[in-house]
């Protein structure tokens, strides 16, 4: 990568301090979402989920799978936990009856696993093989460990009971003072465009190499569907109305007696919604979020519309018709900042659709990173040229027909695991993740020009 760029820094002991930091900021996030009584880090929340106690334990057991024993070349902490600890080997509705360690115990073991790591950054070169090379191993720990940080305020919505976790407000500045006066959509220009990355130094397999793309024009919403818009969606009979869905997602839709987005309550004439615990109106400006593919997909079909593909939504996302060139965030090459986008999770919700002016794209469309993670088109399938790193099972077993490509990063990703060509995929029933989505059309040939 580029010395001139943002991401991680060149400079060699810049970079062991920047990689300290975002080992140090994860953890700390791990921390605060485990610091609750032991019973509900024992329990299983939802068989959709993990009990926390699991992924407590789970971050230090791959931690010292990657740096401790891999980079480090050291001797096992613990290689009895490497199967108990394998998400392949067992589904998250059957780790509860696992041996699992208990929460003191696992906050031991991860403590253990960091203190080595941290003697491994200090002494490894980060140069050389891809593993080691601008501290990708690392970056990779501190992704992981924020994505199933994320995980964890998944499995916290899901809980029962007494609130634990209580958002933080908005900077100001942020919000949408000009919502009224944007156009609902935006224009996108035929042509090719640069689509995924070979120099970002922390990109993970599936987001390399780049490659050109050549995309016809299309219009895309400028913002995401809010909730005020998909009630609309209900109050027309969405839900009842097999003319908006798949064949498979009417069967879905039917099947699980979908009627709303999860999590969404009838109360009188309106809705309310059950956020981390608190149970409070439903919002109509906010980006609609709880929402599996087959409902975005209906949504999309009776306004008339579609999901963009995946190359319109980073095209979208990146593409500047200025200079030619993608960039590596809507708003340019800086790293996310707090007047950008709403990341890190300490909102608990998606800010009202059209925040974030600085944040939008060359072409103005906004809030394409943060929010919520936004279903497109497109199965999750390689790029050219694909080789899978460092290990098949972090993208190469997912590849198919069975799994939908989700975009842009929620309100509860972290910066280190969002960027825009970071690819994230799922079932096509998920809901329980912070999902939304935004449509598109097709552009005219004469628009298009």
């Amino acid at each position: 990568m580029r010395s001139d760029l943002p991401g991680a820094p060149a400079d060699p002991e810049t970079l062991r301090t920047f990689i300290a930091d975002g080992l140090e900021r994860a953890r700390n996030r791990t921390h605060a979402l485990t610091d609750c009584d032991d019973e509900d880090l024992l329990k299983q929340h939802s068989p959709l989920m993990s009990p926390l106690v699991w992924d407590l334990a789970h971050v230090g057991s791959q931690e010292e799978l990657w740096l401790v024993r891999d980079v480090g070349k050291m001797e096992p902490l613990r290689c009895d936990l490497d199967q108990m600890y394998d998400a392949f080997q067992h589904p998250r509705s059957s780790r509860t009856t696992l041996p699992l360690l208990s929460p003191q115990e696992s906050r031991k073991y991860i403590a253990e696993v960091r203190d080595k790591a941290l003697d491994i950054l200090e002494r490894t070169p980060l140069e050389g093989s891809p593993l080691v090379n601008r501290g990708f191993a690392f970056g990779m720990i501190i992704q992981h460990e924020q994505q199933h940080d994320e995980t964890m305020l998944a499995t916290h919505q899901l809980r029962k009971g007494t609130p634990v976790l209580h958002g933080q407000p908005f900077a100001s500045g942020v919000g949408p003072q000009d919502l009224h006066a944007l156009p609902k959509e935006v224009l996108v220009a035929s042509g090719p465009f640069t689509m995924g990355t070979s120099v970002e130094p922390w990109a993970l397999d599936n987001e390399r190499p780049s490659h050109s793309v050549d995309v016809p024009a299309y219009w895309i919403d400028t913002v995401p569907v809010t909730n005020g818009a998909y009630r609309h969606f209900i109050d027309d009979g969405g839900y009842r109305n097999s003319r908006w869905w798949t064949s498979e997602g009417w069967d879905h839709c039917r099947d699980a007696g979908l009627a709303a987005p999860k999590y969404w309550e009838r109360d009188g004439d309106g809705w309310s919604r059950t956020r981390f615990g608190v149970v409070e109106p439903v919002p109509d400006d906010e980006p609609v979020q709880h929402v599996c593919w087959f409902e975005a997909d209906a949504y999309a079909r009776w306004a008339g519309r579609r999901l963009p593909t995946e190359a319109e939504w980073e095209k979208a996302a990146r593409f500047d018709p200025r200079s030619g060139r993608s960039r590596r965030y809507p708003w340019g090459d800086e790293d996310p900042a707090p007047h950008y986008a709403n990341l890190g999770g300490s909102a608990l919700r998606p800010a009202p659709a059209g925040s974030f002016p600085a944040g939008a794209s060359p072409l103005g469309v906004r809030q394409l990173i943060g929010d919520v993670w936004e279903w497109v088109s497109s199965d999750f399938r390689p790029y050219p040229g694909f080789t899978a790193f460092p290990y098949p099972e972090y993208s190469e077993v997912f590849f198919g027909s069975d799994y939908k490509v989700l975009r842009g990063g929620s309100w509860a990703a972290d910066p280190a695991a969002c960027r825009g060509t970071f690819r994230n995929w799922d079932y096509p029933i998920r809901r329980q993740i912070f999902t939304g989505f935004r449509t598109a059309r097709d552009a005219t040939p004469v628009e298009g020009r």
